[in-house]
């Protein structure tokens, strides 16, 4: 049976993983170009995206782990007997790495291209600096996926504890155990 407080407690740390990136996609850097002294240069406005969103790729990374280590990684715990819930805790165990991959990735991107700012000015110029920003929907597709991997590591968790246990023989069996 599926521990109810853990796939509580994963919810909501995933729950606030999916707000703080949305906060992120909100909250992205912008730039404009301001002008001195015949000098221009780019002006960046508040920098908090960047915390948001190393925030939203800590916290997806807790839930992540609090699973994982809950089912032992699939790979080190018990042995699961054969039929559709293993086969079942084997598609969302791939699937919600696979998606759990593509979030972290999304938010530590988007977090460190946040950070950056050009930081070269031009002296009579006709062309104004290019202020690089963030790309709009970096943060967002990371919320998207943080979305998918918390329906699917919960998913994963709840079939996995479904399997049985096979340490007991069963008749019919011809297979060989080790241990």
């Amino acid at each position: 049976m599926a521990s109810k407080f853990l796939l509580v407690t994963v919810f909501v740390f995933d729950l606030i993983a999916f707000l703080l990136a949305v906060a992120a996609e909100h909250r992205r850097s912008s730039a404009s170009v301001a002008t001195e002294a015949n000098m221009e240069f780019c002006v960046y406005d508040s920098d908090i995206a960047t915390g948001l969103g190393v925030g939203s790729f800590l916290f997806l990374m807790v839930g992540q782990l609090i699973i994982m280590a809950a089912s032992r990684c699939l790979c080190c715990g018990r042995a699961l007997q054969p039929g559709h819930s293993r086969v079942w805790a084997i598609v969302f165990f791939i699937s919600c790495w696979v998606a759990f991959f593509i979030a972290e990735v999304c938010l530590l991107a988007g977090s460190v291209r946040n950070a950056y700012h050009t930081k070269y000015r031009t002296y009579l110029s006709p062309t104004p600096p290019s202020c690089e920003t963030l790309r709009k929907g970096v943060f967002g597709t990371g919320a998207a996926f943080i979305f998918f991997t918390s329906i699917l590591s919960e998913l994963f968790y709840m079939t996995y504890s479904k399997t049985g246990d096979i340490s007991l023989p069963m008749r019919g069996d011809t297979g060989i155990r080790m241990g």
